[in-house]
């Protein structure tokens, strides 16, 4: 039964940030569902915010973020993110990540949508890729770090589900790990860190990888711990619309930099939406191009930034620029067909100021979790910042708390049971299509009561028949994300049946006001669950 003194499950910005940190106090294991190069971190285009700049302070970039939370940011949590952000980013940079800078030797700081300030580091519009890149260089040389490829957590080992008292404290000891879709066995940790990424995968069009599929927040809701907000899922305003593409995103920096959203006519739209215009906030961009695209019955939109010099356009996306030629446009000249697609997930996990959960000794940190930071909707570049703040302080609490609630206990062998390999993989594809098609029709930008409860009907008949597919068949990997995708997309649908009132990235024509008290949704499945 292998063992470890710290269990990282996923392998983004927070996962290796936390796995470098520990690992001076202890064996670390990072299982990575697929490959170390297939995490959101890798995707993300935009950049990192932190205040650098003699114009720019805390108090604005804790304003911008509270302006943008909609009332439901924790204050005290958005001040922790926000002062401790540039020391994080500094950490980044002596560990080898090349952000940008200017010819004088500056760092080359963009400014998007809701930020009062230009206070986002980038490499180019690739900055995940390039985070990604140094922190693994990183962790591949320590010695103390092993990094398991192909392997899927199945669920958390918890002390009440292995029949301790309910009166005891719920803690955690590990988790049950399938390896490249062969043997199953439990890996048995002092500390584990869920930092699993999100869960846009529930929806059809997505900007998201497609190892999105809310695994983390899954496994530690069926662990007993409390999920927030999950209504709050963030709509990416401008993805490519090409039949190839597969929702490539186009960076807010973009629009930060000038770039245009016009009607398939030319004309331009923002103006009547916000004042300021293509600078604001994600969630009033993707509901005026959807209301535009519903309007006049076009298929998208258009996003234009031909207007500036082309080497200006060349060198700040060199990534988007490039792409979008293989699919026969160049920006440069011509504007882009663009629709929104889901991209964010605000909620997640409920975790306190050190990343902790419910469950003793299991932390949450990134997408996965939710701190409090971004309320009802996220500000631009605060999620790689989140991730590393996060990473960084779960980190800390775990190495000051080493071996506080020790367990002798051992849990059993996996038991498949009866189960035998399937014959009938169409039960899969087709749930998995099903799912994601009816939570882009029912659960989507602009929502209705009568629709979240359409899909609450489907996705609740379909969860039993996945439960029941589980139970008889031999577990995949593919399974594993249908089951823990049917479930976050059930936990999404309630969690915005419970929202009476639209409130930042949940919009219903229902409940069009917004209420005077800013409350959680809060969600908990007591006992834990299989």
């Amino acid at each position: 039964m292998k063992r470890c003194d710290f269990l990282v499950i996923g392998g983004g910005i927070a996962g290796l940030t936390y796995a470098l940190k520990v690992a001076e106090h202890g064996s670390v294991t990072i299982l990575f569902k697929k490959d170390p190069d297939s995490s959101s971190t890798l995707w993300a285009q935009g950049g990192i915010a932190a205040v650098n700049q003699p114009d720019d302070s805390f108090d604005l970039h804790v304003q911008d973020t509270l302006v943008c939370g909609g009332g439901l940011c924790k204050p005290e949590i958005v001040e922790i993110v926000v002062s401790e952000g540039p020391d994080r980013v500094f950490e980044l940079i002596n560990l080898g990540t090349n952000f940008d800078t200017t010819e004088e030797g500056d760092f080359h700081l963009h400014r998007e949508g809701g930020h009062s300030r230009r206070r986002i580091f980038h490499a180019g519009d690739a900055t995940g890729f390039e985070i990604q890149r140094a922190l693994l260089a990183a962790v591949k040389k320590h010695p103390n770090i092993e990094l398991v490829a192909n392997a899927s957590a199945i669920d958390l080992i918890t002390t009440h589900k292995l029949g301790a008292a309910r009166e005891l404290p719920n803690k955690v000891i590990g988790a049950y790990v399938l390896r490249d879709n062969g043997p199953i066995e439990p890996l048995l940790a002092d500390k584990v860190l869920v930092a699993t990424g999100g869960a846009g995968k529930i929806y059809l069009y997505t900007s998201n990888p497609d190892v999105a599929t809310g695994d983390g927040i899954a496994m530690c809701y069926r662990a007993g711990c409390k999920v927030a907000n999950m209504e709050f899922f963030q709509f990416h305003p401008t993805c490519l619309y090409h039949p190839r593409a597969k929702s490539f995103l186009i960076t807010e920096a973009m629009r930060g930099e000038g770039a245009k959203l016009l009607r398939v006519t030319g004309e331009p739209f923002m103006h009547k939406y916000h004042e300021q215009k293509e600078l604001a906030p994600r969630d009033v961009v993707a509901r005026a191009i959807d209301a535009e695209m519903k309007i006049h019955g076009d298929e998208y939109v258009l996003l234009d930034i031909s207007h500036r010099d082309p080497e200006f356009v060349k060198s700040h996306f060199p990534t988007i620029y490039e792409r979008c030629l293989s699919y026969g446009f160049d920006i440069t000249k011509e504007p882009l067909p663009v629709v929104p697609a889901a991209h964010y997930l605000c909620g997640g996990v409920v975790s306190d100021e050190h990343g902790r959960t419910d469950v003793v000794d299991l932390y949450v940190a990134g997408e996965c979790s939710c701190t409090g930071l971004h309320g009802a909707n996220r500000l631009a570049s605060n999620s790689l910042l989140e991730g590393v703040v996060f990473g960084h302080r779960a980190a800390q609490h775990s190495i000051a708390n080493r071996n506080k609630f020790h367990v002798a206990v051992e849990p059993p062998a996996w038991d498949p049971g009866n189960a035998v390999d399937s014959d009938e993989q169409v039960v899969i594809t087709q749930n998995w299509d099903e799912i994601r098609r009816t939570m882009w029709n029912y659960v989507g930008i602009v929502r209705t009561t009568k629709r979240l409860e359409r899909a609450l009907h489907r996705i609740e008949l379909m969860r039993r028949e996945i439960q029941e597919y589980y139970r008889q068949c031999t577990v995949t990997s593919d399974l594993l994300e249908l089951r823990n995708l049917s479930l976050v997309a059930e936990l999404v649908i309630r969690s915005a049946l419970a929202r009476k009132e639209s409130r930042g990235l949940h919009y219903t024509l229902d409940f069009k006001e917004t209420l005077p008290d800013a409350r959680d949704t809060i969600l908990q499945r007591e006992p834990p669950i299989s």
